[in-house]
């Protein structure tokens, strides 16, 4: 049976919002350093994994996770194990000004589209105001990051393609945890458990590996940063935000990450600021802040008892 939750205050909602920003900028500029180190994306995934996985498992036993497995499966894939290796994947080949538009640009995108197929949830005027500047700030960077001139060798594109997947990805993990009424600790604890569950094996017989390459202090940033405040305090907090907040304006906070993460590429990843780029900061930013204007959406429908 699913939980029931009381009303959650909206400033506490806001308040993990700003969590999950200041998480998922950090977690631009440390997964691009990742990206360039010699730590391939199935490494960064494997310390994201099994360091959360250590920290969940006790927790994970004794709230008595109480997804079923189809659930479990379904919401450790989409917020966890997929996302994971799509996102670090795009570090590789793209900058991460890019991550932080069409990653966290495209996840409001991606949650109206699904919410509104899948749940009948139309936007208001005033959401599709805010998304289609987040549209159009996403789609412009797309248009130079496809189009433009660029090395013959470079794969840019294809880091935009893995951004695109996880930002996909991600929506449907916040449109789970809305439509299945997740306590955001089962979240959490679920999506850690089972990806290590499932990932750590595969990983240890058969993909390839860059630890022995790679220095002591890049080893540990991303299994701090990946396991701990990627993998648990950033999804914790969204899965809050959004039974707070509603999907469509949880999801839209995530678009001042954008302005955020390319301001600290600046100095960290030597990675300047172009005039589209800028452009599409400014627009993605101003679609959160109509964003958080929005009221919360109605409670999605209760889900049938499990036979």
């Amino acid at each position: 049976m699913p939980h029931t939750h009381p009303e959650r205050p909206r400033w506490k909602g806001f308040l993990a919002a700003a969590v999950v920003i200041a998480c998922w900028t950090g977690f631009n500029i440390v997964s691009r350093l990742g990206g360039k180190s010699p730590l391939t994306p199935f490494d960064m995934a494997a310390l994201r994994f099994a360091v959360s996985g250590c920290f969940m498992l006790p927790v994970f036993i004794a709230v008595k996770n109480s997804l079923p497995l189809p659930r479990l499966l379904a919401v450790a894939g989409v917020g966890g194990l997929f996302y994971a290796l799509f996102v670090y994947s795009g570090f590789v080949f793209a900058p991460a000004a890019h991550a932080g538009i069409i990653v966290n640009g495209g996840v409001p995108l991606g949650t109206a589209l699904l919410a509104w197929v899948w749940l009948k949830d139309r936007p208001s005027s005033r959401a599709f105001t805010a998304l289609g500047l987040a549209a159009t700030g996403v789609l412009i960077l797309g248009l130079n990051s496809l189009g433009g001139p660029h090395d013959q060798n470079s794969l840019e594109w294809a880091g935009d393609l893995c951004f695109v997947a996880a930002s996909l990805l991600w929506a449907c993990y916040g449109l789970l945890v809305r439509l299945w009424h997740v306590r955001p600790i089962d979240a959490v604890s679920g999506i850690a458990v089972t990806s290590a569950c499932i990932y750590l094996p595969i990983y240890a017989l058969l993909l390839p590996k860059g630890l022995g390459a790679a220095s002591l202090n890049d080893i540990l940033l991303q299994a701090v940063y990946q396991g701990v405040i990627a993998a648990l305090v950033a999804a914790f907090s969204y899965a809050y935000a959004t039974l707070s907040l509603g999907s469509g304006v949880a999801s839209l906070m995530l678009a001042i990450v954008p302005g955020t993460s390319a301001l600290l590429a600046v100095p960290f990843l030597g990675e300047a600021i172009t005039g589209v780029t800028g452009l599409g900061v400014i627009l993605v930013t101003v679609g959160a802040g109509l964003g958080a204007l929005i009221k919360k959406t109605a409670p999605a429908p209760k889900p049938r008892p499990h036979g």
